[in-house]
């Protein structure tokens, strides 16, 4: 029984409510009770049942959509939400890209140029839209930006090939597309100036003149876009009306059961009689469908009377009009997704393996994750999914990525760079990205990976090759390469072993082969021309592809049958293809957007994503895109072969790398016997001769840049070239590997290189110096051979077997020469029809030499003589270059025809084309290993040589030769030790050496086994061989000997800016100037004994020259009054010669022998000259560009000049006879001559030292004897004191120095104390020496002897930020401050018995200091509430001091004599004082920048000691200053005479005074510990011992002199120190201090508690009582006018001020954010507030210098310069999201510094954190020469 449906079809009853849709309108499932879906199934509101898995997977699966009604997902931290709900990277917002479907991630964006005109270097071009790429790729013929902006406005294109069109903007297209009518360069210049032309013989001619190929007449596409193609075309092909339907005459489609109805349906009646063949009606058959059936055999209808049979779905009506037949569903492409099986009456659709039928019962779905759409984006590799809105970024900042692939089962992603010719790798999550094949690409289009033999493919339009290797890209080898054009896209298929791939070229075509290359076949060649992508559909057996040209996506079987267009509108420029399930998808890159479409149909077609940058290659990311079924042809092992198991047809084949020949059927060669050697400006290639593919293979070198001129070694394997971009000879095995450079300083254009494969030399030809010269192999022993009469020499070879050398010279008289391999011998053999004479060639056998003409474009010999010369091959020679022999065969490369070509070296015939094709084809040969076996003298012993043994012609057959500067001694056989005569030069990273012993100047590095970064003044001391540099970069004076080595560094403290120096050879010392520090100062020759000579009126130093005969030494100065000055070489009789018409006195020199002075102004261009007493002046040279060093030696001086880069030199008396003696030096800083056998002289400090027990120093009339920096002389004049009797002491985080106050100069000493991370604070024991500091990186507390030796640490553990140290030298401990722990603590001074004193009521303890006579403890506290407050020793009686108007009280010191406390506040700006009880206060100094930490100096007075000298000299505060980054002091009593002690110094902490009056007094502890075990503390009245915190191994008592027994250890546990547990963050403290000096009290009571004090009164007193009664009153009095004050002070609040809640400073980096409260801050704030009157919303708030303080605090590394910098750049915006700090309330005072004050405060490196390497001092923030000038010059040196 039939069901009807809705549209009148009739099918099976049991079809109803199966789930199927039979009827086609869904009329058989409608009102169908609902089918119960299983546990594990998704109910559709259609009523189907999917599967859960594919519930919100993207894909429509109930058919509804119902499956798909999802919460948006919710987008993370770092993800931008777009309108649409879709999520993407949060740096993707405003970028220029539109990353959201909608677009609103660019909505609301600042619209301005900065993005685009921001950060290219110079090295660097812009695209048009912003992005940077390197310059080199710019009008290089690449469109490398990718909108073709870097090939626009190019005046010299790279020319496209030959059978292409440039564009004008630089684009190359094919050169039919020229006037074709159709817009193929992205400009439309393909188009321009066009005229109608005829056609082809091949071609049909449109109405609109375009010419199309002739096969696509009548092809049914309208390809002339006119249509005139397919115009009067014979109408041929399928009908357009369906399988039911009846064609009209009038091309009309009508259902077939209305044809002879007697109704004109068609409307020309071509349905009806007589145009068919209509039978007349009978009545018989009229109505009879009762009556059997009317003789159908299915279903009969009756119409209009008469009988129509039909039937039932599956069925179709046969031609008799009654029977029905079978109808076969899988006829039908598409009616199945994949497998099809027709049954009668029906179909049944199935799965491949990795699928799953839907409920539609005919699509099938992937099994695993959702799919993910992976492409190449020129600049980045991103991901999409198809189904939804989710678009996120793979990997980012790639130059220029096309094509891609993956491999899923080692989750990798593969990628191709045109642009850096690289193919990389990286894993599916973005990390690890590493490159696979890095060299001989040219445009790696195609990529493809074997993810079941891990192989990876490529395809390379540029050298027209297929290539494979392992995925590690080794084992690589060129597959495919004969007949291979462009070839573009590549796709795999490895289950059946074959490879697919487009070719572009002049013959565009689609082709296969098996996955070894055999096999290969073309199976479509017609009706494509740009055939870009390709993909496989594994399941459907089927390939797709796109052709760009014909705006078309076609398919075909896999052997290229059943082609089909698919898609054949709407596609402007496809590019690449693939597939998934029903779907493909594309990029376009036109459109700029990835679109997909039914794979059947083509219809439903739809936009995934637009508005992409620029989509090249794509692929679907899902494993059944890689299906596992395959079988692993290669097994386990590899197939058992040696390297590469390729898949064939069935089976396998082993094959080799690319060159290497296999020895047997499953290895391969492991090396090359025969190969062509040939560079290629930026790669050096062979082409091996063991192999019949003769392919070339890039040898993989890095960083070759220009290689030109090569040669081989194979003894050892070596290959060898030149690099004129690098000026370096380099070398490599064959292979690539253990490449280094041989050579590489004093080479200007090395355009030749030889092997001497016997001695194994290397000679090389220089077109740049004009020099032939020679080494070692290695370059070791390197010597010049010819340099004189050469002029622009080009090619060399050497014969080893006659022992001559040849070369080419290429200057204004061509020629070839020959001489000795020892230079000997030489003369012209050929001079005459030369032009360009390049490659030179030896022919051994025939004894022949040849050589290629490129002027004269011939390729000739002749006999090494240059007899019977003779021209081999003269005709199509465009250009020739490289030339080399082997066997029959001549070689030899040219740079117009880009080829490699070879013919017979006898006749010339037999020419033969090897590689074409090649751009920039330079030196080439052929490396073998059967060279000839020459038995030489230099073989045995060297040939008695000391150093090089040359090769030489008969009777002599070698020679010795010495390296570079060095003579060879008489005996033919010896070189002198080294240059005795020589000037020696720093080039800021060498320093370099020019012998003057022999007839040519050739530099030679020092090749010092250190790094130089700027090196400026150098030395030489001839007597030990030395040579002394300064580094003005690192900040060193260092030593090596001239023979490289022994380098080391003698000064590495205490330098800014070293310009000067100078060496004393005779008296043993050298001398520096430093323009930094503005000193001159001298030490002995390895660094010790250092001091400080001139410290006065100086004004940049720079150059200096000693006359130790006569005692004197010698200055420049370029200040801002330059001057030439002269003092005793110890510093006295100081006297300034010339202070007139000088600039920059940079050079400065002393003739002795002519008693004269010499130097060089690079300001006023002169070279000068005056006596010696600056009189008598004269100028000798003028002009002269930039001079910069100065030296002279015997009847010459020589200068360095920066503006010529040259050394020059003239006669010292004249100036005249000016020569260059070398050029082309950039960088060139001082120079010395050095005559190493020239007597030193006497010294006069040599016997005995001149009786000094230190320094002994000449002087005019004699010598004096002077001690090191700070330390004063002893009244016998001859001996030094061994420290300063008074000095300060000073912290700067990784320093501590120390400044004597015993001499004037106040120079700062470095302490060497090892391991300084970030010291803060300082103190000292005067009673065993030893510094005491604080580490706040390390958490540690440790001392040092004070000179620096024997560090020690006290505490290690239990320390967060100790801020303040004090030592109590009496009672032998030390106290700390805890700002991490909020703690005051004290430790004996070995760091044992440690104590909590106090830990309650502090915030933020930081100064500390003790009174030890008077029992007293001070601290400063700048918490929320700042104040001083002071307790006893033991922490008992604590009392604030002072509490008002304090902000942040920093520093705190003591006077002991007048009994006041000093103290410095880094808020408001002074230094105070007050007594010992916070009375008498008053303000010392204001206002100071911003003091950190201060200290005082005691008077030292003596019966002999005038007062006024003890007050004007002694009577001293000292402080350290961050902003200004001083060292300054007043006098303590009056606050006047402001100086600055030192000035410049970054990160200034702690600051104490070591004097030997200054820890005085004594106390009751002082004798034997005041009789306690432990501790021991001095109180007012007498004292109390006290317990540790942590009980050690020793019995404690707190009674003194009371020992108590040891206790069981069975019952009492005790720690020793160095187990004791850390404190927790708030530990306890002991127990409470309780006085024990009540008779009543008994001892029992005493000793139960920590403490107990020494009986000092008898009982209470009366007056006891009344002053506990007057405290009580006084307290009542205090509180009532607080409460008075604070009531006046809050009518003075600003109420609209809000609350910053900042960090207070601290040393440790912070995490949380700036907050910014509304809400008022309680009242007791409002003392903090501070207020000025305000500048301005955008003003610097004291409160905000506050903030840069603590960030400066964080740590001695740049981040707190960073922070810094961030907050600078928050003017007039407030200071939240500036700052990262832990949070503490602070009121926001409105207050703000002037603007003055501002700039001066936080401008540029002028902040007080600025950077600590920042060593520039202020003055000299830019100085000529070195980059620092002084601002006060009208031009600068720099500028020149």
């Amino acid at each position: 029984m039939d069901f009807h449906c809705d549209n009148g079809k009739c099918i099976r009853r049991s079809w109803v409510c199966d789930g199927d849709n039979d009827c086609e309108d869904d009329s058989d499932e409608q009102d169908c009770p609902p089918r119960e879906c299983e546990e594990d199934e998704f109910h559709c509101q259609n009523g189907y049942c999917i599967r859960s898995l594919w519930q919100c997977d993207g894909d429509n699966d109930c058919g509804d959509n119902s499956d798909e009604q999802c919460d948006m997902r919710k987008c993370s931290d770092k993800e931008f939400r777009c309108t649409d709900g879709s999520c993407i990277a949060d740096h993707w917002y405003c970028d220029g890209d539109t990353d959201c479907k909608d677009g609103t991630d660019e909505e609301n964006c600042r619209k301005s140029t900065d993005l685009l005109t921001s950060t290219c270097s110079a090295e660097e071009f812009q695209c048009a839209y912003g992005r940077c790429i390197l310059d080199i790729y710019h009008c290089d013929g690449d469109d490398d930006c990718g909108d073709w902006s870097d090939e626009s406005d190019c005046s010299s294109h790279q020319p496209c090939r030959s059978a292409e069109f440039m564009c004008s903007s630089g684009m190359c297209v094919n050169a039919g597309w020229r006037c074709d009518g159709e817009y193929d360069c992205d400009d439309q210049s393909d188009e321009t100036n066009c005229t109608i032309s005829m056609c082809m013989a091949d071609q049909f001619r449109c109405a609109s003149g375009r010419c199309v190929r002739l096969s696509w007449r009548c092809d049914g596409e309208d390809d002339c876009s006119d249509g005139s193609d397919e115009d009067d075309c014979e109408k041929t092909g399928a009908p357009p009306c369906a399988s039911d339907q009846f064609l009209c005459g009038n091309r009309r489609c009508i259902g077939q059961r209305k044809v002879c109805n007697d109704v004109n349906d068609c409307g020309d009646g071509s349905d009806e009689h007589p145009h068919q063949d209509c039978r007349p009606k009978s009545k018989s058959t009229e109505g009879n469908c009762n009556v059997g059936n009317g003789g159908c055999s299915q279903k009969c209808l009756m119409s209009r009377g008469l009988v129509q049979c039909s039937c039932h779905t599956g069925y179709k009506l046969s031609e008799d009009g009654k029977t029905c037949q079978d109808v076969d569903e899988c006829a039908n492409e598409g009616y199945c997704s994949q497998g099809c099986t027709n049954t009668e009456g029906g179909f049944q659709c199935w799965c491949v393996q990795g699928y799953e039928l839907r409920p539609d019962k005919r699509s099938c779905k992937a099994l695993g994750p959702e799919p993910v759409l992976l492409f190449a984006n020129r600049i980045d590799i991103r991901q999409v999914l198809p189904h939804r809105s989710e678009y996120t970024l793979l990997l980012n900042n790639l130059e220029n990525a096309i094509a891609l692939d993956f491999h899923h089962s080692k989750e990798l992603v593969f990628w191709s760079d045109v642009t850096l010719d690289r193919i990389m790798k990286a894993n599916l999550n973005g990390s690890n990205v590493e490159e696979v094949v890095s060299t001989g690409l040219e445009s790696p289009g195609g990529l493809a990976i074997d993810w079941i033999h891990d192989k990876l493919y490529w395809t390379d339009s540029g050298t027209s090759r297929i290539e494979v290797a392992n995925l590690d890209g080794s084992h690589r080898k060129v597959l495919i390469w004969q007949s291979m054009e462009k070839p573009r896209a590549i796709a795999l298929h490895p289950i059946e072993g074959k490879i697919y791939w487009t070719d572009w070229g002049n013959t565009p075509r689609i082709e296969y082969s098996n996955m070894d290359g055999s096999g290969r076949r073309i199976i479509a060649d017609t009706n494509l021309f740009w055939p870009n992508g390709l993909t496989i559909d594994y399941a459907g057996h089927r390939m797709y592809w796109v052709d760009a040209k014909h705006h078309v996506i076609e398919r075909a079987d896999l052997d290229g049958k059943n082609r089909k267009a698919v898609i054949s509108q709407g596609l402007p420029h496809p590019f690449a293809i693939t597939v998934f399930e029903d779907s493909l998808y594309w990029t376009d890159w036109h459109t700029k957007s990835i679109n997909s479409a039914n794979k059947f149909t083509g219809k439903n077609q739809e936009i995934i994503r637009n508005k992409l940058h620029f989509p090249m290659d794509i692929h679907t990311l899902h494993p059944q895109r890689q299906p596992a079924g395959g079988r692993n042809r290669c097994g386990p092992n590899n197939g058992g072969c040696s390297h590469l198991c390729l898949p064939s047809s069935k089976s396998f084949t082993c094959t080799c790398p690319t060159g290497f020949r296999k020895t047997n059927s499953h290895n391969c060669a492991l090396s090359l016997d025969k190969f062509l050697l040939f560079a290629r400006r930026t790669d050096i290639r062979r082409i091996s001769f063991d192999t019949e593919d003769m392919s070339d293979d890039v040898i993989p070198l890095a960083d070759v840049r220009n290689a030109v001129a090569l040669d081989w070694d194979a003894a050892d394997g070596h290959i060898y070239w030149t690099d004129i971009t690098t000026d370096s000879i380099n070398r490599a095995l064959w292979n690539g590997s253990k490449q280094e450079v041989v050579v590489d300083t004093s080479l200007e254009s090395p355009a030749g290189l030889a092997i001497d494969w016997v001695t194994h030399k290397l000679y090389w030809t220089d077109a740049g110096t004009d020099r032939i010269e020679v080494s070692n192999a290695d370059g070791s022993m390197r010597t010049v051979l010819i340099w004189e009469n050469l002029d622009r020499p080009r090619d060399i070879v050497v014969d080893p077997i006659g022992g001559f050398m040849y070369w080419t010279d290429w200057g204004a008289s061509p020629k070839i020469e020959r001489a000795g391999m020892d230079a000997s011998s030489r003369s012209v053999i050929i001079s005459t029809n030369l032009t360009w004479p390049n490659g030179l060639a030896i022919d051994y056998e025939t004894e022949r030499l040849y050589w290629a003409d490129a002027g004269m474009k011939t390729i000739e010999f002749g006999n090494f003589d240059g007899s019977n010369r003779q021209v081999l091959i003269g005709s199509q020679l465009p250009h020739p270059f490289g030339l080399t022999l082997h066997e029959e065969m001549i070689y030899w490369t040219d740079w117009q025809s880009k080829s490699i070509q070879s013919a017979n070296k006898l006749t010339g015939l037999g020419r033969s084309t090897l590689v074409e094709n090649l751009e920039n084809l330079m030196d080439i040969h052929i490396f073998h290993r059967h060279r000839t076996t020459v038995h030489s003298p230099c073989l045995v012993n060297n040939g008695g040589c000391s150093h090089l043994c040359l090769l030489a012609p008969a009777p002599k057959f070698s020679s010795c030769a010495c390296p570079t500067g060095i003579n060879l001694q008489l005996d033919g056989k010896t070189c002198t030790p080294g240059m005795s005569s020589f000037l020696i030069f720093a080039r800021r990273t060498d320093i370099r050496m020019v012998s003057l012993d022999i007839p040519y100047f050739a530099d030679v590095v020092l090749a010092v086994n250190g790094s130089m970064k700027n090196t400026i003044a150098i030395g030489v001391d001839g007597k030990e061989g030395k040579v002394y540099w300064s580094d003005s970069t690192l900040k060193k004076i260092s030593r090596a000997n001239l023979n490289s080595s022994g380098h080391e560094d003698i000064i590495s403290t205490g330098l800014i800016t070293t310009d000067g120096l100078a060496v004393d050879a005779v008296g043993r010392k050298i001398y520096w100037t430093d323009t930094g520090t503005n000193r001159i100062e001298v030490s002995n020759m390895d660094g010790s004994m250092r001091k400080v000579l001139v410290w006065r009126n100086l004004d940049s130093p720079r150059a200096i020259a000693l006359f130790h005969e006569m005692g004197y030494m010698y200055w420049t100065d370029w200040g801002e009054h330059a001057k030439l000055e002269r003092a005793g070489m110890d510093g006295s009789d100081r006297v300034v010669l010339i202070n007139k018409n000088l600039g920059w006195p940079n050079g400065l020199a002393i003739d002795k022998a002519g008693s004269q002075l010499l130097w060089a102004d690079a300001h006023t261009e002169r070279i000068e000259a005056s006596d010696l007493n600056g009189l008598n002046r004269r100028t000798l040279v003028s002009p002269v560009q930039h001079p910069y060093g100065l030296t002279l030696l015997g009847p010459h001086i020589y200068w360095t000049d920066w503006q010529s880069r040259s050394i020059q030199r003239a006669d010292k008396s004249s100036g005249s006879n000016i020569i260059t003696v070398r050029s082309n030096l950039p960088g060139l800083m001082d120079i010395q001559a050095v005559d190493r056998d020239r007597p030193l002289g006497f010294n006069r400090c040599g016997r005995r030292n001149g009786g000094c027990s230190h320094l002994c120093l000449p002087r005019p009339n004699g010598t004096s004897c002077a001690c090191p920096t700070g330390i004063l002389l002893k009244s016998d004049g001859r001996s030094c004191e061994d420290m300063p009797e008074t000095y300060l002491l000073f912290s700067n985080r990784v320093s501590v120095r120390r400044i004597s106050l015993d001499t004037d100069d106040h120079t700062d000493v470095h302490i060497p104390v090892p391991e300084l991370h970030n010291v803060i604070s300082l103190d000292y024991d005067s009673v065993d020496g030893k510094l005491y500091y604080t580490d706040v990186s390390l958490d540690v507390i440790r001392r040092v002897n004070l000179d620096g030796s024997g560090m020690e640490t006290v505490v290690s553990q239990g320390l967060k930020t100790t801020d303040g140290l004090a030592v109590d030298w009496v009672s032998r401990n030390v106290y700390w401050t805890d700002t991490g722990r909020n703690t005051i603590e004290v430790a004996r001074l070995e760091g044992s018995a440690r104590k909590v004193l106090i830990n309650n009521s502090l915030d933020e303890p930081r100064a500390i200091a003790v009174f030890p006579s008077k029992g007293f403890l001070f601290w400063t506290d700048w918490g929320h509430i700042a104040k001083i407050e002071r307790a006893h020793l033991d922490g008992s009686d604590r009392k604030v001091l002072i509490n008002t108007d304090l902000g942040w009280p920093n520093g705190l010191t003591l006077d002991y004599d007048t009994r006041r406390i000093y103290w410095v506040d880094a808020h408001l700006d002074r230094i105070e004082s007050s007594d010992l009880n916070g009375k008498l206060r008053q303000i010392l100094v204001s206002p100071v920048s911003h003091p950190f930490a201060l200290t005082q100096l005691k008077p030292v007075s003596s019966p002999l000691t005038p007062f006024s000298r003890i007050s004007q000299q002694d009577g001293w505060i000292y402080w350290t200053d961050w902003q200004t980054k001083s060292i300054q002091r007043v006098e303590k009593h009056t606050g006047r005479n402001k100086e600055t002690v030192l000035a410049n110094v970054e990160g200034l902490m702690d600051i104490i005074v070591v004097s030997s009056n200054r820890q005085t007094g004594t106390n009751q502890c002082s004798v034997n510990n005041g009789g306690c075990t432990h501790l021991c503390f001095a109180k007012t009245n007498g004292f109390v011992c006290a317990c540790p915190d942590e009980p050690d191994d020793r019995p404690c008592s707190t009674i003194s002199g009371y020992v108590p027994m040891v206790p069981d250890r069975s019952t009492t546990s005790t720690q020793s120190p160095s187990k004791r547990a850390k404190s927790t963050n708030k530990p306890q403290a002991g127990l409470p201090v309780i006085n024990c000096t009540d008779k009543s009290s008994g001892l029992e009571s005493c000793i139960q508690n920590n403490v107990i004090s020494a009986p000092h009164v008898e009982g209470l007193h009366i007056s006891y009582l009344i002053g506990g009664a007057l405290t009580v009153l006084a307290i009542l009095i205090l509180i009532t006018m607080y409460i008075i004050y604070r009531h006046k002070k809050s009518k003075f609040a600003d109420p609209g001020v809000s609350n910053l809640t900042y960090s207070n400073p601290s040393y440790r980096t912070s995490t949380q954010e700036v907050k910014i409260e509304t809400a008022q801050k309680p009242p007791i704030y409002n003392q903090l507030r501070y207020k000025k009157e305000g500048t301005g919303e955008g003003s610097y708030t004291k409160e905000k210098i506050r903030i840069v303080e603590g960030v400066c605090l964080l740590s001695g590394e740049e981040l707190y310069w960073e922070d810094l910098k961030q907050l600078k750049a928050c003017r007039g915006s407030g200071l939240n999201a500036c700052m990262r700090t832990d949070t503490v309330s602070l009121q926001a005072s409105s207050a703000s510094l002037d603007d003055t004050e501002t700039e001066q405060l936080l401008q540029g490196d002028q902040s007080e954190c600025s950077s600590l390497n920042t060593a520039t001092p202020l003055r000299h923030s830019a100085h000529p020469d070195t980059g620092w000038v002084p601002n006060r010059k009208p031009s600068t040196e720099s500028q020149v």
